[in-house]
């Protein structure tokens, strides 16, 4: 069964109204078998990866439910010319699991194309998909025959989208080469302070920060200041996300940086539940924010033109633009929409280009 560009449209469409209603109710009044099973799920997810509490796979599903809003949709596939294809290709999609559905946007994209998704299961997130594409199937059947999943070795399939660290990126280089492919490395993200930012935009880069307890890749890791700025007034602003201390294995994480810190007599300024390191490095560990002050902007342009390959996204609320990358406002790090793609390489395009092959 061929599926018209428009009935997949309302098919996604469909499918973020369902999560809204989903994320916004704790029972099954009224819920169809697929939606009774996904909100189990949430409810159940941090029994299987600690780091899938209920609160954060709402937060995901909340912002696929943004994401699949009809309007933005139609405006993304605008942008593509998009038919149904008659021989559709097998698009193997290796999934990562550091956050709730990562994968989703991958996902959307095979199927919006009108190839066949087959996805290789995370270790990390290996229900939450199947029960997402189960609420899909159901709205529009069509799909059914369209997607599969597999825990096993990953046969048969036209090209491969693999999300990985480095070092799995090499693996899936040498295994995958041969096929056309998409292959993402570790990505870090950015914030770019004025000094003149309000207390409402401090706590929204918090949340940049912090959601997820800061294990994705448009999380931020590292804060460029100002070199007259207040570096408290960056504890000040995190207060809000204190609680995540309450959580034991990122407490435990917390605990042992510092302890790290301790032992090679690194300088650190302690919240409670994170610490503040002077240290211009893109990556850190879990529960330590890197910053660096600056004079000029220069010196930011030359660390994103040095540190390019590794950066995500930027937020840079009150900065003039950064060549290369959007203006990403406070608290919008985590909510990308549909064409914010992984390491700026265009999934829809790459997907609609193999046909031609």
């Amino acid at each position: 069964m061929h599926l018209t560009l428009e009935k997949r449209i309302h098919a996604f469409t469909e499918l973020g109204s369902k999560l809204k209603k989903i994320t916004n109710h704790d029972n099954h009044d009224n819920f169809s078998l697929a939606e009774s099973k996904l909100l189990n799920e949430i409810n159940e997810s941090h029994l299987k990866n600690p780091w899938f509490t209920p609160y954060n796979v709402k937060s995901a599903l909340a912002g696929l439910s943004d994401i699949l809003e009809e309007n933005k949709i139609r405006e993304w596939v605008a942008n593509y010319k998009i038919n149904v294809l008659p021989s559709p290709l097998v698009i193997a999609v290796i999934m990562a699991g550091n956050l709730p559905l990562v994968g989703f946007h991958d996902f959307m994209c095979v199927l919006m194309s009108g190839n066949q998704f087959l996805g290789k299961l995370s270790g990390q997130d290996k229900e939450l998909p199947v029960k997402i594409a189960d609420l899909l199937i159901e709205i529009e059947p069509g799909f059914k025959s369209m997607i599969s999943f597999t825990d096993d070795k990953i046969t048969g399939f036209d090209a491969v989208i693999a999300t990985g660290s480095n070092n799995t990126s090499r693996y899936f280089e040498y295994y995958f080469g041969k096929y056309p492919h998409i292959i993402r490395i570790n990505r870090n993200s950015m914030a770019v302070l004025s000094g003149i930012e309000k207390k409402e935009d401090m706590e929204k880069i918090s949340d940049d920060i912090f959601q997820y307890f800061g294990m994705g890749c448009r999380s931020v890791s590292l804060l460029f200041i100002p070199k007259d700025f207040n570096v408290n007034k960056l504890a000040e602003s995190f207060k809000k996300w204190e609680h995540i201390k309450d959580h034991p294995k990122y407490f435990n994480n917390y605990e042992y940086q510092k302890a790290v810190m301790l032992v090679n007599q690194i300088e650190y300024i302690d919240t409670g539940f994170c610490l503040l390191k002077e240290d211009k490095l893109l990556t850190s560990h879990l529960s330590v924010i890197n910053y660096a002050y600056y004079e000029n902007k220069d010196e930011i342009l030359q660390f994103v033109k040095k540190q390019g390959d590794n950066i995500q996204c930027i937020v840079a609320g009150n900065e003039p633009d950064i060549p290369g990358y959007d203006k990403i406002q406070p608290g919008s790090a985590q909510k990308p929409g549909p064409s914010d793609y992984a390491d700026g390489v265009d999934t829809l395009e790459f997907l609609l280009q193999l046909k031609k092959q």
